[in-house]
């Protein structure tokens, strides 16, 4: 075990009701934005209590949220399937976007594009265009609801995971299907993407993180966990991955797999992870409150 000290930052009630879905901005580790069963968009500066912004418009049950790339933007998706973004510093709905026949489960945003990625229920995968105000591709093929959807760090590619188990990846020029993995015996909860190599990893409710090359689109690696996986991020100097399950955050080597590391963290329902000066930060959910937790990556 890691004697490395992990503790809670702060609990707050985020929402009304219950949160349903909660990430943190990756430029910064500075803000986190939630969505709630109240229908409310949160946003709040890591290590404050109290909402910076409480923002409203969608009319159902918010289940998945995501900053832009300069966190400047927020793109919520809802139960009824709409999709809405929000400009933060007007702190207004700028688009509402329709076109999910069920509940939006996933978003991501392109890395320098005005472009966003939403996976529903409703087992499809669409591109939106943020300035033209619509759908621009709606990817067809899981068996099931989308709970995962991730840009590739060159803009290229988007990588649908699926809550039957597969990963599908989507070349955005051709706009048609490059690879489908069958990957996992459950659920695909977490997609990262290597930072500077072509390399992806996929985690499940399985217990599995799978690492996957994405030149011959061979597995190369498998972790087996405990306990589901929740959240994973690569650590920015590229040589570990952070995996987050309901008790631990564990540091792997791959190739091959190790843990180099194991923290006890009692974050159970954890939604998100980011680094910061050799900090990781953890964010979970549990009915209307939001835990952040702190762990220490110096070995």
């Amino acid at each position: 075990m890691g004697t490395k000290r992990a503790y809670r930052l702060q609990e707050f009630a985020a929402h009304t009701s219950n949160v349903n879905c909660l990430k943190i901005g990756r430029k910064s580790s500075g803000v986190m934005v939630t969505g709630g069963e109240d229908r409310r968009v949160n946003l709040f500066a890591i290590g404050k209590p109290g909402a910076i912004l409480s923002m409203t418009g969608h009319q159902s049950p918010v289940e998945c949220v995501t900053f832009d790339r300069d966190e400047e933007v927020v793109v919520a998706g809802a139960a009824g399937g709409t999709l809405k973004l929000w400009d933060l510093e007007s702190a207004k709905v700028v688009r509402t976007l329709m076109g999910h026949r069920s509940n939006c489960t996933s978003v991501d945003f392109h890395p320098f594009g005005e472009f966003f990625a939403s996976g529903s229920l409703d087992t499809n995968l669409k591109i939106w265009d943020v300035r033209r105000k619509g759908c621009i591709h709606t990817y067809k093929g899981h068996d099931r609801g989308v709970g995962v959807c991730k840009f590739s760090p060159d803009g290229k590619w988007v990588v649908s995971g699926g809550q039957d188990g597969r990963v599908r990846l989507w070349d955005l020029t051709a706009g048609k299907l490059l690879k489908q993995l069958h990957v996992h015996d459950g659920p695909v909860t977490s997609i990262e993407f290597h930072p500077n190599e072509l390399l992806l990893a996929t985690g499940s409710a399985d217990r599995t993180v799978k690492f996957w090359d994405l030149e011959m689109f061979g597995m190369v690696d498998e972790c087996v966990e405990s306990t589901g996986v929740k959240s994973m991020l690569f650590h920015p100097d590229g040589r570990n991955l952070l995996t987050g399950t309901s008790e631990f955050l564990k540091v792997w080597g791959w190739e091959p797999s190790i843990s180099r590391d194991a923290v006890d963290v009692s974050w159970r329902n954890l939604q998100d992870l980011s680094t910061r000066e050799n900090k990781l930060l953890g964010a979970s959910i549990q009915n209307s409150f939001v835990g952040v937790w702190v762990v220490d990556l110096n070995q």
